[in-house]
């Protein structure tokens, strides 16, 4: 079928790029495989203007692999915190550090080799060796999974594995062999400023005359959107620690989990009652609390669940605490810059208690 021509959505998609399409990111500056390594992970969940401010500040400290590799993990995530999904940054930090140790200190060009390095898929390893190498490699996130989506009236959510296993296909299909790079960067492109998941522009799409959803009245069909599930709720009483001089109480939480590798208040048991705090922090920590403060509850929502955060400001008679039952942890500063990932509640409640001083 003519408006299924590979070539010409390739050459339409090409030719709306040379006019509309993103040229002057960041990691399209110079575009090394680490470069588009790190813009591709921190991209994946996350928007694009999210992106910029953490992706520039993450190429000054850590401005090639090999200094990623030697970072110490605290650091990695300390230019992470903010981001979330801290899972990325553990993982692209162990993919450098895989880098180093199988592949002589460079980003393998080979996708098989690319896929088997921490947190790159298949979506993630074509796309750094799309835009890097002008490998003829097909890519299928999002935004791609979206344009095909509607272009061939694909029906059900694309996050379905029975949905991608007909859109890799047409993915294939419509990659062209030369002007990768540019193909790749425009599908996005398109998928992210003009095919988007609301109020899609159609009228601007160079793609319309060709998109099935278009053509049959019915682009807000597809894709179907991700089934609804009821998110369960958790709560969470996070005990903020803190000496006259102004020092708080931090912990870094096992890597695994939520918020894992992330430096943190300690966590107060949910089965027990507030009123048994003291008692407690005696109990496991042998410290003494001679002032409590119970702050208002809030919530944080993540992927997999609402957090429901108390938080309680404790005054302590002193620094002598008993961290034994705990990874690394420590009194700090709260005045000062602390260097290690944070999640963003613990970074806000930091900041709040900046102010109590």
């Amino acid at each position: 079928m003519s408006m299924n021509n590979p070539s010409a959505f390739a050459q339409q998609l090409l030719a709306w790029f040379v006019q509309h399409g993103r040229k002057d990111l960041p990691w399209q500056q110079n575009p090394t495989p680490y470069r588009v390594w790190v813009s591709e992970i921190m991209l994946q969940q996350t928007q694009v203007n999210t992106v910029i401010p953490y992706y520039q500040k993450f190429m000054q400290a850590f401005p090639d692999l090999l200094t990623l590799a030697n970072a110490p993990q605290d650091a990695v995530l300390h230019h992470w915190s903010g981001l979330g999904y801290y899972a990325r940054a553990r993982n692209l930090h162990q993919a450098a550090q895989q880098c180093v140790q199988q592949h002589n200190g460079i980003v393998p060009d080979n996708i098989e080799q690319l896929t088997q390095l921490a947190g790159i898929g298949l979506s993630t390893a074509a796309a750094i060796l799309a835009l890097a190498h002008q490998q003829q490699h097909s890519i299928l996130d999002g935004n791609v999974k979206r344009v095909l989506s509607r272009y061939h009236c694909v029906a059900g959510w694309s996050g379905n594995a029975a949905v991608q296993k007909k859109l890799w296909p047409l993915a294939q299909q419509h990659t062209p062999a030369t002007d990768v790079a540019a193909y790749t960067q425009a599908i996005m492109d398109l998928g992210a400023t003009v095919c988007t998941r609301h109020q899609p522009q159609c009228a601007c799409c160079p793609l319309a005359k060709g998109c099935q959803a278009y053509q049959q009245q019915c682009v807000a069909d597809y894709p179907a959107p991700k089934p609804r599930k009821t998110l369960p709720y958790k709560k969470v009483c996070l005990l903020m620690l803190e000496t006259q001089n102004g020092a708080v109480f931090l912990h870094k939480r096992p890597n695994k989990g939520i918020w894992g590798g992330l430096w943190s208040f300690i966590e107060y048991p949910d089965n027990l009652p507030l009123m048994q705090i003291i008692h407690w922090c005696r109990q496991q920590f042998n410290i003494d609390i001679h002032q409590q403060q119970i702050w208002p509850e809030y919530q944080h929502s993540l992927t997999h669940f609402h957090m429901l955060i108390t938080p309680v400001h404790l005054r302590c008679a002193g620094d002598d605490f008993d961290a034994s039952n705990l990874q690394a942890s420590g009194w700090y500063d709260k005045n000062q810059l602390f260097i290690g990932g944070m999640a963003a509640p613990v970074q806000q409640l930091l900041i709040q208690l900046r102010r109590t001083s």
